[in-house]
């Protein structure tokens, strides 16, 4: 994920322009004058919206909606000020793509998303996305309240304290999962293989996001990698003189329940086993975004004597298929597990204002034999399951096959 100061001034423009346009130059648009609100207009430049042209944009449902809002509704808190209002319709216009990943955030959101990529937050401490138009679990967050409440991935959430999460975008259900320290949160969650749907209550905590284990399996050496986040890169640098150090040249790399990160993060890691120049990654976006390789920055500290297996299941997504795919791809490592999440698209989180953020999808990514991520997910090369009894009676059959692999390559 990236941030851009000048993508932040364009986007101002845009976003803000498609709403007050009308108000001051609503004979270009074909409509009448909005009414006055007394809100001030940053930009009125029909240029900077794309809207000049043939095109005509019908502005005057949106003022007479927001007229017939103000002078009859009636709800337990109240009118919304204006300024909220306006928040609401930036956040309908990211919708309006119909991508679950491109999201608009006000300052609120804004903070509590800054939060959950940075450090620490109050929450479940688990991943969601959306599948098949269902708010679904991608991973629960090692030790956290949703890993110990026994959530898995795969998991679709049907209520969250008995409100539907039908046509609830990721952003949403994400603020009715959080909250303080202590409380409550009670999720309805379908589950396959399950004839009916399970109620999971839990209590709330202070999430410590985790990052890298590692372990020995007599002469396997083990990496649990949680996620692609800020300090990742350095921590598993760590993991790798760890394995160095212990003398084998057997690793098993387990990104299951993984469910992303930072692209840098990937590419970085990747770039432990991949010659320098080599494609790890490539970003195809529109005509105007293009396409962007991402190749390896060569530390490439291992000889062909490496063997290694890496671990996946549907909570490995994003940054974690990317360097799975990479390093498959690059006929450097076997996938064991269950396919993954499917997460194949590149998001830039972009500064609108000084507390508000626009998430965007702006790409897709493809790995080094142009396989699309997104489409369904990296396959396994050994599929095997991971059932509910395993999980309870504490036995890892996936972990056990990826060591077997392992120790077998010639």
């Amino acid at each position: 994920m990236k941030k851009s100061l000048l993508k932040t001034y364009l986007l101002v423009a845009v976003c803000l322009v498609i709403v007050f346009s009308a108000y001051y130059t609503g004979y270009k648009v074909g409509i009448e004058k909005g009414p006055s609100l007394g809100i001030s207009v940053i930009n009125n430049d029909l240029i900077a919206a794309g809207l000049t042209g043939s095109s005509t944009v019908d502005m005057a449902p949106f003022w007479e909606t927001w007229k017939t809002l103000q002078s009859n509704f009636v709800g337990k808190k109240g009118q919304p000020d204006n300024q909220d209002k306006i928040w609401g319709a930036v956040k309908g216009l990211a919708s309006a793509y119909g991508d679950p990943y491109t999201i608009f955030m006000p300052p609120v959101e804004a903070k509590s998303f800054n939060e959950s990529i940075n450090g620490d937050f109050e929450g479940v401490g688990m991943e969601v996305g959306i599948k098949d138009g269902i708010v679904t679990v991608i991973a629960p967050l090692k030790g956290t309240p949703a890993f110990k409440a026994g959530m898995m991935p795969g998991d679709k959430i049907i209520t969250i304290n008995g409100t539907s999460t039908r046509d609830m975008s990721v952003d949403d259900a994400v603020k009715l999962i959080r909250g303080k320290k202590g409380t409550e949160v009670k999720l309805s969650v379908y589950r396959e293989g399950k004839s009916e749907a399970i109620e999971k209550i839990i209590v709330r905590d202070t999430i410590t996001i985790p990052t890298v284990d590692t372990e020995k399996k007599g002469d396997i050496f083990v990496i649990h990698l949680y996620n692609f986040y800020a300090k990742s890169s350095d921590l598993f640098k760590d993991a790798l003189k760890e394995f160095v150090d212990s003398g084998s040249n057997r690793l098993v790399l387990d990104l299951r329940g993984n469910p992303g990160g930072y692209l840098d993060a990937a590419v970085n890691i990747a770039s432990w086993f991949l010659p320098i120049g080599e494609t790890v990654v490539t970003e195809k976006g529109n005509t105007a975004y293009g396409e962007k390789v991402h190749r390896s920055l060569g530390y490439n500290i291992f000889s062909d004597k490496l063997k290694m297996t890496i671990l996946i299941d549907g909570g490995s997504a994003s940054a974690s298929e990317i360097l799975s795919g990479a390093l498959r791809d690059h006929g450097l490592a076997k996938l064991v597990g269950t396919k993954s999440f499917g997460k194949g698209s590149v998001q830039e989180v972009l500064n609108i204002s000084a507390d508000t953020t626009l998430k965007v999808t702006v790409a897709r990514w493809y790995t080094p034999n142009n396989y699309s991520i997104s489409e369904s997910g990296l396959i396994p090369d050994f599929e095997v399951k991971m059932t509910e009894e395993d999980r309870l009676k504490g036995r890892d059959p996936q972990l056990d096959k990826a060591i077997d692999v392992v120790k077998n390559m010639k």
